[in-house]
Order: structure tokens, then C-alpha cells, then sequence
């Protein structure tokens, strides 16, 4: 994953790319230290899927940018649109069923 700190960086990735996950975590937050391992394991299967990881303290007006409220969040876009929204109680078998049939129906 890489560390997205401003609104343009942000921007370029999810436009550059056809398919970008986008991870909102805290360090000061316990579910999100334990989640982001399971997110990082999960992408190893999706090698096409972008990633990124904003830290909320860090990036305030990005977060704001993409009204996330509450963490940790998963954000995926497509082709440069939000596609999927998952926050603070997210099943990492339901996300992966989800970016699975997204990722089929993208890359066959």
C-alpha cells in the first residue's frame, strides 16, 4: 500500500488506475491496527488492485475530502468511481467476496 497524504496524489492514483482500494485507518485505533494486516494479506490475492493507506490524524482534509467519518474505512473505486464503501464493522470474508466479484468481472 501506498501512504496517501493529499487530495491530489489521491486524485492522480484513483484516476490512473482502473481499480484502487483505499484504506482509512488511525494509530490510535485498535481495530484498525488489527485490520490493515488482514487488508494488506488479502490484496496479495488481486495483484491489478492499487492500494492505498491514508492515516486520518495525518490527513484530515483528505479524509474530509471523501467524507469518511469513522474508522477504519475501506473505500474501492473503478474506473475512477466509488464502488464500494465499507466501515467500522467490516467482515473480511464479506469484502473479499465482494472485491472477488468485481475483480472477475473486471479482469476475467
Amino acid at each position: 500500500m501506498i501512504r496517501a497524504n493529499s487530495y491530489e496524489s489521491m486524485e492522480g492514483l484513483i484516476k490512473d488506475n482502473q481499480m484502487v482500494l483505499v484504506y482509512f485507518g488511525g494509530n490510535n485505533c485498535s481495530v484498525c491496527s488489527a485490520m490493515k494486516p488482514k487488508i494488506e494479506e488479502l490484496l496479495k490475492g488481486y495483484p491489478k488492485i492499487k492500494s492505498a493507506d491514508v492515516t486520518v490524524e495525518k490527513a484530515i482534509s483528505l479524509s474530509a475530502a471523501y467524507n469518511v467519518f469513522t474508522i477504519p474505512a475501506i473505500l474501492l473505486f473503478i474506473e475512477g468511481k466509488e464502488i464500494l464503501r465499507e466501515a467500522r464493522h467490516i467482515s473480511i470474508d464479506e469484502l473479499e467476496a465482494k472485491i472477488s466479484r468485481y475483480y472477475t468481472l473486471l479482469y476475467g
